[in-house]
């Protein structure tokens, strides 16, 4: 089956493994070479290097719960085994898991949206796919419809 708008076969799968790494690590899921942010959480409109489209991306809540999921699993058993075994003072102890706490999260954050971002883009969801068929309304259909008169 081929495109109808610039006749590339739409057969072709994307990589949604390579996608999310290179999501992981912020740069761009096509290339792999631009940065995919423009600020620290807030995706560019395309890649800098490849011109790719990643305004289609509709993370919303998914980053965060993912980034809590991940700390959680991680800040969790640091705290129960450093309790068991150490004792330590309680003051020093719960501003110390705070601060690796929100270390944790400002380090994982942006690469965990990243990684969401490229997933979508490698499984055309949400709007990737009328940028790959290079379609003149991409995205058309993720704005809501005009009311009814």
């Amino acid at each position: 089956m081929t495109d109808v708008f610039t006749h590339v076969p739409l057969g072709v799968d994307r990589s949604w493994g390579h996608a999310m790494l290179r999501g992981f690590r912020m740069r761009c899921p096509a290339c792999g070479q631009g940065s995919m942010f423009a600020r620290i959480l807030k995706v560019a409109d395309s890649c800098p290097h490849c011109h790719e489209e990643l305004h289609h991306h509709r993370a919303d809540d998914a980053p965060p719960y993912f980034t809590i999921f991940i700390v959680g699993h991680i800040v969790i058993p640091l705290v129960l085994v450093i309790e068991k075994i150490w004792h330590p003072n309680m003051l020093w102890f719960v501003g110390a898991t705070a601060i690796v706490t929100l270390a944790l999260t400002a380090a994982l954050m942006p690469r965990v949206k990243g990684a969401v971002v490229a997933m979508q883009w490698a499984l055309r969801m949400h709007g990737f796919d009328y940028a790959a068929r290079g379609n003149p309304a991409a995205g058309a259909l993720d704005k809501d419809p005009a009311p009814p008169a």
